[in-house]
């Protein structure tokens, strides 16, 4: 796993993307996961309601990022 700094940044960085194109994403309302528009069910969930006001976009990313990681991820258990 990557150190604590390395995942931090990236979170930002990826909190930042999503920042400055909206429109792009919306928010699960099952788990709060940031997905792409064209998704029609979560990912992490498998829920299929979801938020694309861009401002619950970005507050979720922002909020996202600035937490740690909760979620274990395929590249987590190799």
């Amino acid at each position: 796993m990557s150190a604590p700094d390395e995942s931090k940044d990236q979170r930002l960085k990826q909190a930042e993307k999503i920042s400055n194109h909206p429109e792009q994403y919306k928010v699960c309302e099952g788990c709060g996961s940031i997905v792409v528009t064209r998704a029609v069910t979560c990912p992490s969930c498998h829920a299929y309601k979801f938020d694309a006001t861009a401002i619950r976009v970005v507050a979720q990313a922002k909020d996202l990022a600035m937490r740690t990681a909760h979620s274990v991820l395929s590249s987590d258990l190799t």
